[in-house]
């Protein structure tokens, strides 16, 4: 599986859609049902098809901005008025948008980027919340008793 995004826009949902559904070893359908069905169950994979889900919202609307921009170049044949300029503004943010979801989706599928390996979870707290137990005690000598021997060595 290679780290590089494809040039092809269309390739780039497609070859996203094979990871994910190579990674969890079912098709995007069936890993979006069981994700909706319990999304506690594996956080990974609900992240992973939200974010699919995005990418694939991104491309819509790359792919819609695209054919907007062709229609409005094929009606001027000399310099662009702002309309298309702004047109092509749009294009150039949605292909940033696609691009950023297809990296996060990217990040979620590589099993050793940063901040992707699991800690075990501890099983109790990390510190002892409990006192601890004190030795049995034998009779206890009171000041009084104490004070007349220190006295009585002061004195020599």
């Amino acid at each position: 599986m290679s780290d590089d995004i494809p040039e092809n826009a269309d390739d780039i949902v497609s070859v996203f859609t094979e990871r994910v559904e190579a990674q969890f070893d079912m098709t995007i359908g069936e890993l979006k049902a069981a994700a909706a069905a319990r999304p506690d169950a594996n956080p990974h994979a609900t992240d992973v098809v939200r974010w699919h889900g995005l990418l694939v919202d991104a491309q819509e609307v790359l792919d819609s901005a695209v054919d907007d921009l062709r229609a409005a170049l094929d009606t001027q044949p000399g310099q662009l008025d702002d309309p298309t300029m702004d047109l092509a503004q749009w294009v150039n943010a949605a292909v940033t948008a696609r691009d950023g979801r297809a990296l996060v989706v990217r990040y979620l599928l590589d099993p050793d980027a940063l901040g992707n390996h699991t800690t075990p979870r501890r099983k109790g707290p990390a510190v002892q919340t409990t006192a601890p137990a004190r030795p049995a005690a034998g009779p206890a000598s009171t000041p009084a008793q104490a004070a007349p021997r220190a006295a009585g060595r002061a004195r020599s």
